[in-house]
């Protein structure tokens, strides 16, 4: 009973078929001797480490314990053996000959060094598309689809590699690693750093919110978004070298020569690490230097160009509802409430109407304010059918892109 209940476990089945939702129930570590190598599959069985000899039919039962992919947390199976290795390698290689017929395709996970070297090539790859678009730093994406449609490809090619080296050990922290095999030692070092790729994420993202909305200030190209890569916190680039260039901007243009040489390599330098912020925070934080050359703007002591950034966004913002309220609006308090409300929920295109609440927004439109709108932007007379249509892809391109000028 105590055996076939770790099976029904370790396979998810009666009565465990919920078990992904109850993780007091789930086994984290399981320890064999002569059975229970075979016999079940396990979704979540991630590594097998053995310290025993096997062959042939055995090895081939074993390892197929691991052999169920799930998601990006487990791209392959990991086998690990510790007893003779020489002679386990020699087993397996046997194995795989006889029962692959000698042709092992798809077979094995590249390992750490190759996925290191392909993570260098794809990042080369990337480079050169952003430097071929006159972009330099990554500091914004291609105009050409077909080049965003090549970046994202690249992209998601190089997070594969990515999630697969993580598994099998690499981390952002160390840059290079060295192998040693029977043939030779090796260095291999990481052309990017946690910084750069967060930056490459960013434009990801962005190219991925452009690629949900449609219509007025959106695109609606079927890139092959990755959705959990959307999801990874961008948040954590480092906004320290920014706050130093800054500082170090504030002080040369301080000393009285605003057209000098080394206040415009400051700003170069500047507008470099500008790069690790999204389109809009880049836009805004070029209007607060231009402010600040100007004399337009006094910069408060302690105040960090991020904080500036942030005050310029949520001003550029609040202008931007007020004139989309002062063009579409019936009631321009309850119109600017509610849009306010869907701009500060995370809205995407599947959840705009959760709760009717883009009904009740769009419920808030005058349509004949709307139609003159209309009519004005693009200089022809159009039916009041059209202008339902219109109102509802400029609300849906607002709201999903956070903010757009009108």
């Amino acid at each position: 009973s105590f055996k076939k209940d770790i099976a029904a476990r370790l396979a998810h089945k009666k009565p465990y078929v919920r078990i992904s939702s109850t993780p007091e129930q789930q086994i984290d570590l399981l320890i064999v001797v002569d059975q229970m190598l075979t016999g079940f599959d396990s979704k979540w069985l991630n590594t097998l480490y053995m310290d025993k000899v096997l062959t042939y039919q055995h090895i081939i039962q074993a390892f197929s314990r691991t052999n169920r992919l799930f998601g990006k947390d487990k791209p392959f199976g990991t086998i690990r053996y510790y007893r003779y290795p020489h002679s386990m390698k020699r087993n397996i290689d046997d194995a795989v000959k006889l029962y692959s017929g000698d042709k092992a395709i798809g077979l094995f996970a590249d390992k750490l060094p190759r996925n290191l070297k392909q993570l260098n090539h794809l990042f080369e790859e990337i480079s050169e598309l952003f430097a071929n678009a006159g972009i330099d730093n990554f500091e914004k994406l291609p105009d050409d689809v077909a080049e965003r449609g090549k970046f994202v490809m690249l992209f998601n090619q190089f997070n594969e590699h990515l999630e697969a080296a993580k598994i099998q050990g690499f981390h952002w922290e160390q840059s290079s690693y060295e192998f040693n095999n029977e043939d030779e030692q090796s260095t291999i070092t990481l052309r990017l750093d946690k910084n750069t790729y967060l930056i490459l994420l960013l434009r990801y993202k962005e190219l991925a919110s452009k690629a949900e909305s449609s219509g007025e200030g959106g695109y609606d190209v079927p890139f092959d978004i990755a959705g959990h890569l959307t999801e990874i916190d961008t948040g954590k680039i480092d906004a320290e070298y920014m706050n130093s260039r800054f500082d170090k901007y504030l002080k040369t243009l301080q000393q009285g020569d605003a057209n000098g040489e080394a206040l415009q390599q400051m700003v170069g330098e500047l507008h470099k690490s500008f790069a690790s912020l999204t389109q809009e925070e880049q836009k805004q934080a070029n209007i607060f230097l231009n402010d600040v050359q100007r004399g337009d703007i006094t910069v408060e002591k302690g105040k960090t160009l991020r904080q500036y950034i942030t005050e310029y966004q949520f001003n550029a913002k609040n202008t931007q509802i007020k004139a989309i309220t002062d063009l579409l609006a019936a009631d321009k308090t309850d119109f600017s409430e509610k849009l306010n409300a869907l701009m500060n929920t995370g809205i995407t295109k599947s959840n705009i109407n959760d709760f009717g609440r883009f009904d009740a927004l769009k419920a808030c439109v005058d349509k004949a304010k709307a139609k003159a709108y209309f009519e004005q932007r693009d200089g022809k007379t159009i039916s009041a059918f059209k202008v339902n249509i219109e109102v509802d892809k400029l609300l849906q391109a607002f709201i999903i892109t956070g903010g757009i000028d009108v």
